[in-house]
């Protein structure tokens, strides 16, 4: 059976076809489906079911109205919640007197190669099953679309007329069970875990104000191990999504169409206008049932997203990079440190035009600059060279991108963007596309938050969108972040070794490299190559040195949101495992299966005796030798990790 588009335009579809090996329950018996694939109206009940029978998502018709629910391995990740969208008009879409008139499904099971990512390839595997319904008031056709993949669900809307339409909000609903906890956070602050009806109200005269959270948000649940991280993926010509506790319904969150960009200095839009047909983003639910598990979900966000629109990505390479002081100086001893650490990149951060508050020019460097110079330099000792412009700078991306990579610059590091509206999702998007015109690569700083479309054009090859490590926050936030924010995609989490004030060991700061996926990793944020002139103070560097951006394999190891993590990445037939903990010491026994056959050489980067303050804590090298049967002993200190290179031997 060929799958239908995006739209819900099918293949020929016979009964046969729209019924074999679909989960209905005697509910959808009520649809009276054709030969030709149509329906009546009718109080109706769907469930697709990933193919390895782990997830389920629940789409149901009632007395008119809407509503899905999901579980994993039998137990609620979502009870009964709402869908629907309301219009410019007040129309609301989903709400009551709805029809199905049409019924598809199928399953997909397909792999995929990215650029760069996680692992060498995705597969791509869910059941899929959709209503087009009408809403009988207005004659309005839409369609309702949801997913089961082993990883997790995800949903979106279709409104299938042609012509435009009018979106003032988005009315999902994620009812979670008794007893979960969401991690909230807004903006750049830590997360909170609390109680879905107790998130705090956030937000100013020039915001969205409310008890609002952004995406991703993970919840925990009361009894087990499982967990859930809400995220959203395919985000193009439509505002973000924030999620709002609801009055009166302990357990529910809301959906709510961000109106105002995130800093608040645009104009606010309290609807969008689409060209229709017309498909929302996806509203993903990525799951695990354990903490570990759910890091290994994560590319259902990427494959929900459109494929790769680039014919030629030859020229995007992830890798590490190095802020230079803004100097010629500072950049040729960036290039030449870059070279002696095994580094791909260097950066020009805010000033290198002037002071970004004043200066809107980012073609002029400033005298102490002789950019041509360090630009040939670093082109000799192939070395990239990546530029920041704030937001204010960048209103003619075009003519600016064209100039940059006429300089033969590599990348652009965008900053202060204001996510939020859709014309800010217009922009960002714009952004994205014309750099990837000019061939560069694209780093989004501040508010800014995923949606996959690193996918579709993989020269978007980070974003921030996170309380960043240049704050040096606590190590109990570090181990949220990969069961959170990086669930959603890449972070720009500029790793801060061998700083004094890190509240953190240098251990975990190096376990960070693996921990967290960061195609374009920041290392050294803060310091000088003259620092590291001394190298056997600092026996990190040769971990870093090593350790890749990208990966042709990822296994998570542990986890337990804001208590630990550890996490194994390879590339080649290397290994690359870190280990993060919290506050408390901790030492974790972690199997090494994953190993092939034969002896193998363990390196292991761990925290020494504690200091006096964790940053005091010296990191302590060692070799064994291991193979697949050893459960390698990982001993973290408070605030601790430990970073460990396995080799064949």
């Amino acid at each position: 059976m060929s799958e239908p588009d995006a739209y819900g335009s099918p293949g020929g579809l016979s009964r046969r076809g729209l019924l074999r090996g679909a989960a209905v329950t005697a509910g959808a018996a009520a649809l009276g489906v054709s030969a030709s694939g149509t329906a009546d109206a009718a109080d109706a009940l769907v469930t697709a079911t990933a193919p390895d029978g782990s997830t389920t998502i629940t789409m149901s018709l009632t007395g008119g109205a809407l509503s899905w629910a999901a579980a994993r391995r039998g137990a609620t990740v979502v009870d009964a919640s709402a869908l629907g969208l309301r219009l410019g008009d007040g129309t609301m879409l989903g709400r009551s007197g709805t029809v199905v008139t049409r019924y598809q499904h199928w399953t997909t099971d397909t792999t995929w190669t990215p650029v760069y990512g996680r692992n060498a390839t995705v597969r791509d595997r869910y059941q899929e099953m959709r209503w087009n319904l009408q809403d009988s008031a207005t004659g309005i056709n839409f369609s309702v679309q949801i997913r089961a993949y082993p990883g997790g669900v995800a949903f979106r809307y279709v409104l299938l007329d042609h012509g435009t339409a009018t979106v003032a909000d988005e009315l999902t609903t994620f009812v979670f069970p008794d007893g979960a906890l969401v991690y909230s956070a807004r903006d750049e602050d830590p997360y909170n875990p609390v109680a879905p009806d107790a998130i705090p109200s956030t937000g100013t005269s020039t915001t969205d104000t409310g008890p609002l959270t952004d995406l991703p948000l993970t919840a925990t649940y009361a009894t087990g191990g499982l967990i859930a991280c809400v995220c959203e993926s395919s985000r193009v010509g439509f505002p973000r999504l924030m999620l709002s506790s609801v009055p009166g319904q302990p357990g529910a969150l809301a959906a709510h169409l961000m109106e105002h960009t995130a800093r608040g200095a645009d104009t606010v839009r309290t609807t969008s206008t689409v060209t229709t047909p017309f498909a929302t983003p996806w509203r993903a639910v990525v799951t695990g049932s354990t903490h570990a598990e759910l890091v290994d979900n994560a590319e259902l966000v990427l494959s929900l997203a459109p494929a790769t629109a680039l014919a030629d990505t030859s020229w995007i390479r992830p890798g590490k990079a190095f802020r230079c002081q803004l100097t010629t100086a500072g950049g040729m001893a960036g290039v030449d440190f870059a070279v002696a650490r095994g580094m791909q990149y260097i950066e020009y951060d805010d000033g290198w035009y002037g002071d970004a508050s004043h200066s809107t020019d980012a073609t002029k460097p400033i005298p102490e600059i002789d950019l041509p110079s360090v630009l040939s330099y670093a082109a000799g000792k192939g070395i990239g060279v990546i530029l920041y412009v704030d937001r204010r700078a960048a209103g003619s991306p075009d003519s600016l991108f064209g100039l940059y990579k006429g300089w033969g610059v590599a990348g652009v590091k965008l900053g202060f963007i204001n996510d939020g509206t859709q014309a800010m999702t217009n922009q960002i998007t714009n952004w994205v596309r014309t750099a990837a015109g000019h061939e560069l690569l694209i780093d989004l700083h501040d508010d800014v938050r995923p949606f996959g479309y690193e996918r579709t054009y993989p020269n978007w090859i980070s974003l921030e969108g996170v309380r960043g490590n240049e704050r040096f926050p606590t190590a109990s936030h570090n181990v949220t972040l990969p069961f959170a924010r990086n669930i959603g995609g890449p972070m720009d989490y500029t790793i801060c070794y061998g700083q004094s004030r890190n509240r953190t060991t240098n251990a975990h700061q190096m376990a960070m490299a693996a921990v967290y996926y960061q195609p374009l990793a920041f290392l050294y944020w803060y310091d000088q190559p003259s620092k590291y002139a001394g190298t056997a103070g600092w026996p990190g560097l040769p971990w870093f040195d090593a350790v890749p951006t990208s990966w042709d394999q990822s296994r998570a190891l542990a986890g337990s949101i804001g208590r630990y993590v550890a996490v194994a990445r390879r590339k080649g037939n290397t290994w690359y495992l870190g280990a993060m903990t919290d506050e408390s010491a901790r030492t974790l026994s972690l199997p090494l299966s994953f190993l092939g056959s034969g002896t193998w050489t363990a390196t292991v980067y761990a925290d020494g005796t504690p200091g006096a303050s964790p940053y005091q804590t010296p990191v302590a090298v060692s070799t064994r030798t291991v193979t697949s049967a050893t459960a390698l002993s990982v001993a973290m200190a408070p605030s601790g990790g430990q970073a460990v290179l396995l080799e064949p031997s």
